[in-house]
């Protein structure tokens, strides 16, 4: 039986937060100081988000996406990676990453099974990297992207979180490595995941603005095909380009009638949506499969038509159903 919620929608795609820790500490996933660490004992093992995984495929999840925190932080995390490939049913394994150990794991994880991979870049300039993830270092990404490059794990995506008056003057810088090189931009609206009061407001900029930088630079942006994958980016090309920029836009452009996918947390609680607090524990049924199955379809029958996101810009803060910050859930 498909996971088929009230509005139609088919459900095929299941992400798997395999650790809350990371080793950066971007400014609008978590505080400085980072977030309060999940117990060992509280977080899944391999063989219990496996037999998730087992379960969801035997009712149509056919893509799997591995995400933290940063999933390559977690011990043997190529065992899962190779024993997911092998579940019958499912067709597609992919990574969200901050590429800064993807020198060391792309080869790896190819082998393992993994298909492709999206990346985190939020800025070109070092020092700007630096100060959005709290100590990163941008030539350790961008040896990140090439390693995936050169692993063949494409297409590989580079994710952007725009944030107005931090890093939307770098548009232009970002949109040239799409003329220049085969990668797949998808810029982020800047979304309230976790946030209390209105100070997300002075960082959310639509993308629209995407466009305009596009047209004044002399390559307006065309409707493309979507590059492999699932998600709900809004694809274009660029006169001549190698690759080609998506616009995510959760805010000003709902998505969720074609929403797809399924969250497992870290700790064990499945989500139906990344904004509603609404979860509910696998650990009960844990053992058995059949419970497991039915687990599932009951999360996705009660999954709401949209999300609120936005809803509450300028009428004074966020909805308490989005408390879950990004880092506890999975990006």
């Amino acid at each position: 039986m498909a996971l088929i919620d009230h509005y139609g929608r088919k459900h095929d795609y299941l992400r798997v937060s395999v650790t809350d820790r990371c080793n950066l500490r971007c400014i609008y996933c978590m505080g400085p100081e980072g977030v309060k660490q999940i117990p060992h004992e509280r977080i899944l093992t391999y063989e219990e988000i496996l037999e998730v995984i087992a379960a969801g495929a035997a009712l149509g999840i056919t893509r799997v996406r591995f995400t933290g925190g940063e999933p390559l932080v977690r011990k043997e995390l190529l065992h899962l990676v190779e024993e997911s490939s092998r579940i019958p049913g499912i067709t597609e394994l992919t990574m969200s990453t901050n590429g800064i150990l993807l020198p060391q794991f792309a080869g790896l994880l190819k082998q393992a099974g993994l298909r492709r991979v999206n990346i985190s870049l939020d800025s070109l300039k070092p020092e700007l990297y630096g100060r959005i993830t709290r100590g990163g270092d941008l030539g350790r990404a961008l040896a990140g992207i090439e390693a995936a490059l050169e692993a063949d794990l494409k297409p590989v995506k580079i994710n952007i979180v725009l944030m107005k008056g931090i890093n939307h003057p770098e548009v232009p810088a970002f949109l040239k490595l799409a003329l220049e090189k085969e990668l797949h931009l998808r810029f982020i609206e800047y979304m309230p995941i976790g946030a209390q009061g209105t100070e997300h407001e002075q960082y959310y900029l639509p993308l629209s603005y995407i466009h305009e930088v596009a047209a004044g630079m002399g390559v307006p942006l065309s409707p493309a095909e979507s590059p492999a994958g699932a998600g709900p980016a809004e694809y274009f090309s660029l006169p001549g380009g190698r690759g080609t920029v998506g616009l995510i836009h959760p805010i000003s452009q709902h998505f969720c009638h074609s929403c797809n996918r399924l969250r497992l947390t870290a700790e064990g609680y499945l989500k139906c949506c990344l904004y509603w607090q609404k979860e509910f524990p696998v650990r009960p049924a844990l053992g058995d499969a059949a419970a497991m199955q039915k687990l599932l379809q009951e999360v996705v029958r009660l999954k709401p038509e949209k999300h609120l996101m936005g809803a509450h810009r300028g009428a004074g803060g966020i909805s308490p159903q989005a408390m879950r910050g990004m880092s506890r859930t999975g990006g």
